[in-house]
């Protein structure tokens, strides 16, 4: 697979936000004393609320010693579709809750299909959900004070399930100030798997707080996978449209 699928993939596996005026949030007075019930409540009041968002979103994709970075345009409709467009409309991506589709005007190829590349690709059940959850900073499981229990450790909170499933494990790490995740892992021990989200800032955008730098870590067995996600010149609600098409006589690949 040349380099232009492998940076579409990694789009798809983690795709978000451009801003008008945007600042990194950080500093404040961190509140150590909350129950779950309650810091589930503080979490529930920062997820964004928007109806459209665009932004420039720079990649850098590592695998195998080998990295690459690019810039690419990204469009999102909450709950309705993930798009991007590389420099000059090479590749185009349009993420729905009902597929993964992409195409590559190099060599004149396209993919459509559902989520399991990505599923397979990042070691975890994936869906339109779950991908926008993973992009906005929230949990890509759902969080319920019944089910979860939270501890303090090193001036984070950590919540993990009162019972872990029998072939995962999941941990929360949770901000005691931005009350905002900053980090999500799931491991599957038994398949030698571990999927890890770091949130390592967030940017208020028309007083919504947004990830601004996220870093994605994929391991399977001896394999290691890392996206870098920088978004910025993040803009939210306005009119955007969503061009997509793929062009006749392209040749469909299967992944």
């Amino acid at each position: 697979m040349n380099k232009l699928k492998y940076i579409v993939l990694s789009l798809l596996v983690v795709l978000v936000f451009n801003c008008k005026a945007s600042k990194t949030l950080g500093g404040g007075e961190a509140n150590l004393d909350l129950n779950t019930k309650q810091l589930l409540k503080e979490n529930a009041k920062s997820t964004p609320n928007f109806k459209t968002l665009q932004a420039k979103l720079k990649i850098t994709y590592s695998q195998d010693d080998k990295e690459q970075s690019y810039s690419v345009n990204f469009r999102a409709k909450k709950d309705e579709v993930l798009w991007i467009s590389a420099a000059f409309s090479v590749v185009k991506a349009m993420v729905t809750p009902e597929k993964v589709s992409f195409y590559n005007k190099i060599d004149n190829t396209y993919f459509e299909g559902d989520y399991k590349y990505l599923s397979d690709l990042l070691g975890t059940e994936l869906d339109f959900q779950k991908v926008q959850n993973l992009l906005l900073g929230e949990a890509i499981f759902k969080l319920n004070a019944n089910s979860y229990n939270v501890s303090v450790n090193e001036e984070s909170y950590v919540l993990q399930p009162k019972e872990q499933r029998e072939l995962f494990e999941i941990f929360f790490l949770i901000d005691p100030v931005l009350f905002k995740i900053k980090s999500q892992q799931v491991s599957q021990p038994k398949e030698f798997r571990h999927l890890q989200i770091d949130y390592l800032k967030y940017q208020e955008v028309e007083k919504q707080t947004l990830p601004e730098h996220i870093k994605v870590i994929a391991v399977e067995a001896n394999k290691e996978t890392m996206i870098d996600l920088e978004f910025k010149s993040v803009t939210l609600n306005e009119d955007l449209s969503f061009p997509y098409k793929i062009p006749s006589g392209f040749k469909e690949i299967k992944l």
